[in-house]
């Protein structure tokens, strides 16, 4: 057992099992299934597991206990990840207590049948463990509408639920983020694709947060996180308020036969070449596409590069567009180069796909290429490069 503080017991596990994290994120690190363990006069668990982790952490939760019994179980967030084993706990400690917002009570009907003993609390909201106290503060949709978060001040640990998560197992990346070598890459990661679309509701979270004499960050996926708390929530601000990470142009290409390839790549060189101080490049055929995601956001200028397909838009230009409007693409500058050899309608697609996003400025000149990339094509490029990058 790991010592978060005194009288805070990690009881997480790990899972290298899995492939995929949510049916769709590839998570070649495994992930972390993060729950923790109050030692007051009134013992609390907080929140419960995956079902893939399900006998460690049992096993984790039975040698924390000693035989004790637990009062209350904390639910922050009823995703399954983080509830699957509530009816367990149940059967093992039938006078335990769910304690959890309404609306998590409300789901814990529809995840799982039978009747539980609850508790439902809300924002301000304080549970007395004796010689430990957990402040709760509501975090509707970030990401889900019934998430909790909770500060225990003798600590000063706050259980952020999903929020400061990130991908990867933690006997890979570090128990500890300061012990994580590249913190941020995976957390970027996980939150444009898990959290993107909330960046209100985050920045609501973060306002109260600041209130609060915080010490330690508890999150529910990745390290515990216990300094320089600053550099963590800094980059937080700058996520949720759809902010530039990272000066530079990210190009997304998707081609068919190589040809817009060929250009997207002799884009990167011309950028390189102007002074551009960073220029990151996705293949959106091949490439993960929760980090071209993750790109997108963290740069604030993009070139898209696409075939034109079946009158519209070749699908892998057309997915990813899709997704950066579901995940609340805002506030950038995007430059578009087409191809199509008879009829080419790939720009038409993006612009208007672009269109219905929030202060997305799509910036002229558009390069249409005509099946191959031709010396007589290049002065166009240098054009964009300069347009994008000024």
């Amino acid at each position: 057992m790991t010592h978060i503080a005194k009288g805070i017991l990690y009881i997480g596990a790990d899972d290298k099992t899995q492939d995929l994290f949510e049916g769709q994120y590839i998570i070649p690190e495994g992930m972390a299934y993060n729950s923790y363990l109050i030692e007051g006069e009134k013992i609390a668990i907080m929140d419960t597991a995956d079902a893939c982790v399900a006998e460690q952490w049992k096993a984790n939760l039975l040698e924390a206990l000693g035989g004790r019994t637990p009062s209350y179980l904390v639910v922050h967030h009823m995703e399954p990840d983080h509830s699957a084993l509530i009816c367990w706990v149940q059967e093992q400690f039938p006078s335990i207590e769910i304690v959890a917002s309404a609306k998590a009570i409300q789901f814990l009907g529809q995840f799982f049948e039978g009747s539980f003993r609850t508790l439902a609390v809300k924002e301000g909201d304080v549970l007395d463990l004796g010689g430990f106290s957990l402040k709760f503060l509501a975090a509707p949709m970030v990401h889900w509408p019934e998430v909790l978060v909770s500060f225990e001040s003798t600590t000063g640990c706050l259980f952020s639920a999903d929020a400061f998560g990130k991908f990867g197992a933690l006997a890979d990346c570090g128990f500890f983020a300061d012990e994580d070598g590249d913190w941020a890459c995976e957390a970027r990661r996980y939150y444009f694709n898990i959290c993107g679309k909330y960046g209100l509701p985050v920045q609501t979270l973060l306002k109260k947060v600041s209130a609060l004499p915080v010490k330690v960050i508890c999150p529910l996926h990745g390290p515990i996180i216990r300094q320089d708390l600053g550099s963590y929530i800094g980059l937080y601000e700058t996520w949720s308020s759809y902010g530039v990470e990272t000066p530079g142009v990210f190009v997304a290409y998707a081609s068919m036969h190589g040809c817009t390839a060929e250009a997207a790549l002799k884009l990167a060189e011309i950028l390189k070449a102007k002074g551009c101080p960073k220029v990151a490049v996705t293949d959106l055929c091949r490439d993960d596409m929760a980090e071209a995601v993750e790109d997108a956001f963290r740069y604030g200028k993009m070139v898209l590069a696409a075939s034109t397909y079946d009158g519209g838009l070749f699908t892998p230009a057309y997915n990813f567009l899709h997704t950066l409007q579901m995940k609340a693409y805002q506030k950038r500058r995007v430059a578009i180069i087409e191809n199509g050899t008879w009829a080419p309608a790939a720009a038409r697609v993006m612009t208007e796909m672009l269109g219905a996003m929030k202060d997305v400025e799509v910036v002229a000149p558009t390069v249409t290429l005509r099946s191959t990339l031709k010396p007589s094509d290049i002065p166009a490029l240098e054009a964009l490069a300069d347009a994008i990058i000024s």
